[in-house]
């Protein structure tokens, strides 16, 4: 059978856009996580955690809960925009962002909370709003953390599986992605497809791997050039 790029192009248009969803999401969350207490907190911080723990499958049905036709987003999308989630690229965009979600928001939320506060008051003190101080004291002193969380993220998404078959399914150029392309193809014998496809993830995966450690090594040079002596 002759080799697909597709299942390639199509992981990669999901790993990209979860990113992105997730980006926007997790800064703000991480964010009011780091520097906010109240009642509950706990609760949501397990609540936005929990897909690093539980099995894909049951992500999986959970979306298709939520986003099923018979869903109450499902419903929703269906009578609002007359499209639907379920069998969809979308729908393993959304399954892609819940998985890698974790990933970003634990990254981005330490690298918040290990940004200096006396900076952050200095900066309150000569008359900084709440924003302007997260916006030019915060985020960009917690850089470091957010691109690494971004590649983790972007990775995770890239090797999303269970949760993505179970709510975007498997159809050919449409939502089939790496991960499920090789699946399929080592069922159907076709252990050439899936062989090209394992050595393109497991290239890729050891790629963003290197690039992240190589990067944060640099980094932490960068910030102590003297090699922390003094």
């Amino acid at each position: 059978m002759e080799f697909s790029y597709i299942p390639i192009i199509l992981s990669l248009k999901v790993a990209f856009a979860a990113v992105i969803i997730v980006t926007c999401s997790s800064i703000p969350i991480a964010g009011l996580m780091a520097k906010r207490e109240f009642w509950g907190k706990d609760v949501v911080e397990s609540i936005i955690t929990l897909p690093l723990v539980l099995p894909p499958s049951v992500i999986g049905f959970m979306l298709l809960y939520v986003f099923g036709k018979n869903g109450p987003l499902g419903k929703l999308f269906e009578q609002w925009f007359h499209t639907r989630i379920v069998f969809t690229l979308a729908g393993a965009v959304i399954a892609a962002a819940v998985v890698s979600f974790p990933l970003m928001y634990q990254a981005v939320k330490a690298a918040i909370e290990s940004v200096d506060q006396n900076l952050e008051k200095a900066a309150r003190t000569l008359g900084a709003r709440e924003l302007r101080v997260f916006f030019t004291i915060t985020l960009p002193l917690a850089w470091n953390g957010i691109i690494a969380g971004l590649v983790l993220a972007f990775a995770r998404s890239l090797g999303e599986f269970g949760a993505t078959l179970m709510i975007a399914g498997n159809i050919p150029g449409k939502t089939q992605t790496m991960p499920i392309a090789i699946y399929f193809a080592n069922e159907a014998g076709d252990t050439g497809q899936a062989s090209i496809l394992v050595i393109i993830m497991t290239a890729f995966s050891f790629l963003v791997i290197y690039g992240l450690n190589r990067w944060g090594k640099r980094s932490q040079r960068d910030r102590n050039p003297e090699g922390g002596t003094t």
